[in-house]
């Protein structure tokens, strides 16, 4: 891409699909709506471009397919499993905790990522980063072993991302 078109579009990828989520919730394809798209898919990128901490350079995009589809298939069982929980009475109700996950990813957008996935996934939701970027703190819907728990994010989420992105 040439400097100038790097410049009015410095996440082409983000533009392209902003246009295509504007066009697809709107459900009109005319015209207008297409050049409000357009509008929105450059205007966005360039006035947010400040807030992105550094560019994302993906090392190993097979690595970030099967992360895809894990986290795809876990949201499917954690749905389950929350459903569960909600109906469970008495010793099988959930017993809900925060877990702190030491963390050895580094990378702003890998961590963006990985809050991104704890949001996503039912049951756990991504509540704190320490300053120095060394732990994170997860709310778990149902905890029954820590360190399992603390084992589990970091293998199937925390070295995909650091095999991604550093």
């Amino acid at each position: 891409m040439s400097r100038a078109a790097s410049r009015l579009l410095p996440a082409p990828l983000l533009s392209l699909a902003l246009l295509a989520l504007w066009l697809v919730l709107d459900g009109s394809y005319g015209l207008g709506q297409w050049l409000l798209g357009l509008v929105l898919a450059v205007g966005v990128p360039l006035l947010t471009q400040s807030l992105r901490p550094t560019a994302v350079r993906i090392r190993r995009p097979g690595v970030a397919l099967r992360l895809f589809l894990r986290v795809g298939v876990d949201v499917l069982e954690w749905n389950w499993r929350v459903l569960r929980g909600t109906l469970a009475r008495g010793a099988a109700a959930p017993r809900g905790a925060f877990v702190t996950v030491p963390l050895d990813l580094r990378d702003p957008n890998g961590l963006a990522v990985l809050a991104a996935i704890m949001c996503v996934i039912p049951g756990t939701i991504w509540c704190e980063l320490a300053l120095d970027r060394s732990a994170l703190l997860v709310h778990v819907f149902d905890l029954h072993d820590e360190a399992a728990e603390i084992a589990l994010i970091k293998a199937r989420y925390e070295r995909p991302l650091m095999e991604i992105f550093e």
